[in-house]
């Protein structure tokens, strides 16, 4: 396979940060290239040096307000179809994206942020849409956690972001 081939896609959830940029430097996640281009969804907070990074690379967002005024099925909707045809889809959870009353062990709560539901429809939409190769949850922190209430969580996204199912 040719490395224009092996370039992927990526739907991160919440805030772009170093380690974002880390991934970005890797040819692998190359921005210039169409097959290449990172898809940043749902952000519940973002920082100066992450609007910059924002600009500078051209990335589709979906703020907070634009779920609020649009839905978070539309943004999700549009953001996978966005996704379509790509050779590889590698989506990644911050759980800071989820409000911290629902997941408290995380490093940078933001309150305001998803609902319990919310946060299974993401992943069941992203399990829906057939596209999902590789899944990360991340920013889970049990020295912060209550109970490992963030961790269960975290564990059942990433079920339902696999295609779990009540029925």
């Amino acid at each position: 396979m040719n490395k224009q081939a092996q370039r992927s896609r990526v739907i991160k959830l919440d805030r772009l940060g170093r380690s974002t940029r880390e991934l970005l430097d890797d040819p692998l996640w190359d921005t210039t290239s169409s097959q290449g281009r990172l898809l940043s969804t749902l952000l519940a907070a973002i920082a100066e040096f992450e609007r910059e990074l924002i600009r500078e690379l051209n990335v589709r967002v979906y703020t907070m307000s634009d779920i609020d005024r649009g839905g978070l099925e539309r943004a999700m909707n549009d953001a996978l179809a966005y996704l379509e045809g790509a050779p590889f889809v590698h989506v990644s959870i911050d759980l800071d994206v989820v409000d911290p009353m629902i997941a408290p062990g995380v490093g940078t709560p933001v309150p305001g942020g998803f609902s319990y539901r919310e946060a299974h429809l993401v992943a069941e939409l992203v399990a829906e849409s057939g596209l999902l190769d590789s899944l990360e949850l991340v920013e889970v922190n049990p020295v912060l956690d209550r109970a490992n209430e963030t961790g269960l969580l975290a564990v059942e996204l990433a079920a339902s972001a696999l295609g779990a199912r009540i029925l």
